[in-house]
């Protein structure tokens, strides 16, 4: 009898045990194969949705979609620019790394080069179904569209929505001097071909609602199979727009209608999944490419206070929001103020997923069980900033930026931004060499160097593992991991 009510004991307290796991551990261990939506925002600031301190117009599924999830605080783009940006989140690497920088167009001698693993490419060879929506901007033609690298379906622009022979009221660009007037009329592309025209602010006006309705589609029509969906918003880059159901609405003018689109967008695609009872097993993630254009002034976003915006290597260039959401499996309401990148992404989600990681050397880092709450303090150590072609303009790590002289464009006196759709002027800043303690100073306002003079040599060494692997124009070196770009051959 003693042994049979020990035994009774020992199982009750096994069953208990089990009663006690957290939510998490249950969901993961039945999920093999979950579904991944990436929404990848344009030009979108770390300040610009309300749960990140933006308004006064709402964002209240952006806001839903972080209280269900982690919101992080120290997330990273690659680069303070489209194509760089783009090409980094896709394969998990450097964009200096694969040859990639600035901001192609329809003139581009370059694309994304087939050899460079894709996030669709891996997820494929793990059985999934792989969807693009929305912007590209990675080569405009064959073979370096979205279905050459790895999806199965798209609908989208192969470019920034402002390259276009469009004057910035929206009357067409008659100036033949303007680089801008050799500009083709926008193409809408589906799958490898142009199926129509975006030749007026209206036709924008459409693009938000356009690409959530067939990202919706996407989801619905694969709900059965395992799905990577990219949904890659024009919006909010300049010119923006808004649909009729938006126009007007906000309390923050055209950019407090067009965050409220995207907002309605983002709730639009939560509802889909949630219809189709696949919340539960669906990774939502929500970012941005770059920080805000600054120069358009009150038709752009904000940075929360960061240093400048896009197209410089301050943090307000490249530091913007991100959310992850997975129902269940995710931590729901967590803030992290861990350091991460859109590198991390691609490694993140093979992990996940099941997939293969990628046969040659990238530079994001898996972070899955640190989003688990497994390893609180994995993750990224060290970030460097490059930009222009191959410029190292700075390296931080969890505490200290450093930042190297160059030039740098600026948004600060005596540049002036312009107003209703209008760029105003840039300025040129003579950066010189200096530390900043971004836990005091997330601003980088204040020079520090010479109080910490052990952080800038440590930093400097780092810099130089950089700049022997990766290269840096400023200094001269030649990168030896450096992989050339994909070649477009114009006829």
């Amino acid at each position: 009898m003693r042994i049979l009510i020990l035994l009774l004991f020992i199982v009750s307290g096994i069953l208990a045990s089990f009663k006690n796991l957290p939510k998490q551990t249950e969901v993961s261990s039945r999920q093999s194969k979950p579904n991944v939506i990436l929404i990848f925002m344009d030009d979108m600031g770390y300040g610009d949705p309300v749960c990140y301190g933006g308004g006064p117009y709402q964002t209240p599924n952006i806001d839903k979609l972080a209280y269900s999830g982690i919101r992080f605080t120290n997330f990273y783009a690659a680069q303070a620019v489209c194509t760089a940006s783009r090409s980094a989140l896709l394969t998990g690497c450097y964009p200096t790394r694969i040859g990639i920088s600035g901001a192609i167009d329809h003139n581009a001698k370059i694309g994304l080069n087939l050899n460079e693993e894709t996030i669709p490419e891996l997820l494929k060879k793990s059985g999934y179904k792989t969807g693009m929506v929305g912007k590209w901007h990675l080569g405009h033609k064959q073979p370096y569209l979205p279905l050459q690298h790895g999806f199965d379906e798209y609908l989208g622009i192969p470019y920034s929505n402002d390259m276009w022979p469009v004057y910035y009221d929206g009357t067409p660009w008659t100036d033949t001097s303007s680089y801008r007037s050799t500009y083709p009329i926008l193409p809408l592309i589906e799958g490898n071909k142009t199926i129509e025209y975006i030749r007026t602010l209206n036709d924008q006006a459409t693009l938000t609602r356009r690409f959530t309705e067939r990202a919706n589609e996407f989801i619905k029509a694969n709900k059965k199979s395992p799905f990577f969906l990219y949904l890659a918003h024009p919006m909010v880059h300049v010119p923006i727009a808004a649909s009729e159901q938006f126009k007007g609405k906000s309390k923050g003018g055209a950019f407090g209608d067009v965050m409220e689109e995207v907002d309605w967008s983002v709730g639009s695609i939560l509802q889909t999944l949630e219809e189709n009872k696949l919340l539960e097993n669906t990774l939502v993630i929500f970012t941005s490419d770059n920080g805000p254009w600054l120069t358009f002034g009150n038709h752009a976003g904000n940075t929360a206070g960061l240093r400048e915006g896009k197209g410089t290597a301050w943090d307000g260039g490249v530091k913007v929001p991100c959310i992850m959401s997975w129902k269940g499996v995710l931590p729901s309401g967590v803030v992290n103020n861990q350091l991460a990148t859109t590198m991390e992404i691609l490694p993140t989600i093979a992990s996940l997923c099941g997939a293969p990681s990628p046969s040659q050397k990238i530079d994001g880092i898996n972070i899955a069980a640190h989003l688990v709450g497994k390893n609180p303090e994995l993750g990224r150590s060290e970030f460097v900033y490059y930009y222009d072609k191959n410029n190292l303009k700075a390296i931080r790590n969890h505490r200290f930026k450093l930042v190297f002289p160059a030039t740098s464009q600026t948004y600060g006196p005596p540049a002036l931004p312009g107003l209703h759709g209008f760029p105003g002027r840039y300025g040129t800043d003579t950066v010189k060499l200096a530390l900043y303690d971004l836990w005091t100073d997330p601003g980088e306002d204040r020079d520090v160097q010479q109080l910490y003079p052990e952080a800038v040599k440590e930093l400097n060494q780092r810099a130089d593992h950089y700049r022997k692997t990766l290269g840096d124009g400023l200094t001269q070196s030649i990168g030896t991991e450096v992989r050339p770009a994909g070649q477009i051959h114009t006829q």
